[in-house]
């Protein structure tokens, strides 16, 4: 099959199938087949068929973590109110999106292919609503790819690093002490991974001060800033902006005990305090372990 667009069409098709039958009656495997012949018209090759069963595979193997992930970005609407067709695009765009080998389906790939789907197969707004919901998570996982879009030529998409604009960011790991023991403050994002209280620091904010404003913010303490962690430094894309190098400052910030607030966020869940020796079982992103590690060294015995 030349089209690759017509493929995930017959896994969206078996995949509603699978659904709508409570995942009881028959395989996908089947189902693939006998689709790509009666609604493709056309018999499949080998490498065609691999790639639509592997896709629909991967989508049912998945699935909690995708409908977790769309239960977040879409808190307005149960996952059983959505309609069969549309929770199954999402389901198929998130995991190319989010688990699909990026050099063969680019984010922006995947979005889009599962906006038409909702074109061709949801209801009036089912394309409005796929792009909604993709495209909050795009967002939340910093927009991988998107200068892949800034190709033309655009001076803000095509400057030096030396003459990007800097924007700072402050983050803490928060601390305190509780009947003997260390507790660090954690916030958890819809993907799934433990992480720290970061933002934006205001225009000709001072580091320290925009830090410990935006602690408050998201989890609601009051905290006493402490000795600088790490430091880092990448480069991001805007899509109206362009390009932009992002300063991150890390803090160590004491408080006292007691529960945290989240703030709403699209991008986060929940906060929770956790001892010293429970952080082993959590799950961090990668660059956060060395962080965590450094940060748990400094922190005062007493």
């Amino acid at each position: 099959m030349a089209n690759r667009h017509l493929a995930r069409s017959v896994v969206l098709q078996s995949l509603f199938e699978w659904d709508f039958r409570d995942k009881k009656d028959g395989s996908l495997e089947s189902a693939i087949a006998r689709n790509a012949a009666e609604f493709a018209q056309f018999s499949p090759g080998a490498a065609e068929l691999s790639f639509m069963q592997d896709l629909a595979e991967g989508v049912t193997k998945k699935r909690p973590e995708l409908d977790t992930i769309i239960v977040k970005a879409a808190p307005d609407w149960p996952l059983d109110k959505i309609s069969n067709v549309d929770r199954n695009i999402l389901r198929l765009g998130l995991y190319e999106l989010l688990f699909a080998d990026r050099e063969e389906v680019p984010a922006k790939v995947a979005i889009n292919e599962a906006i038409e789907l909702a074109k061709s197969f949801g209801g009036e707004n089912s394309g409005k609503f796929v792009n909604g919901v993709l495209g909050s998570v795009y967002k939340e996982m910093g927009e991988p790819g998107k200068d892949a879009v800034s190709k033309k030529k655009d001076d803000k998409f095509n400057i030096p690093l030396e003459k990007m604009p800097i924007v700072k960011l402050g983050g803490a790991v928060v601390y305190a002490r509780h009947e003997g023991q260390i507790y660090l403050a954690l916030v958890h994002d819809v993907f799934g991974r433990w992480t720290l209280s970061k933002g934006t620091l205001l225009d000709g904010e001072e580091v320290k001060e925009g830090t410990r404003r935006k602690v408050k913010e998201e989890i609601g303490l009051d905290v006493e800033i402490g000795k600088q962690i790490d430091a880092n430094e990448y480069v991001a894309t805007h899509p109206e902006k362009g390009k932009m190098r992002k300063q991150v400052t890390y803090l160590l910030a004491k408080a006292e005990y007691g529960p945290l607030t989240l703030k709403q966020s699209g991008g986060l869940d929940k906060a929770a305090w956790f001892k010293l020796e429970e952080l082993e079982g959590l799950n961090f992103y990668d660059d956060m372990i060395p962080l965590m590690t450094k940060a748990v060294k400094l922190i005062p015995k007493k």
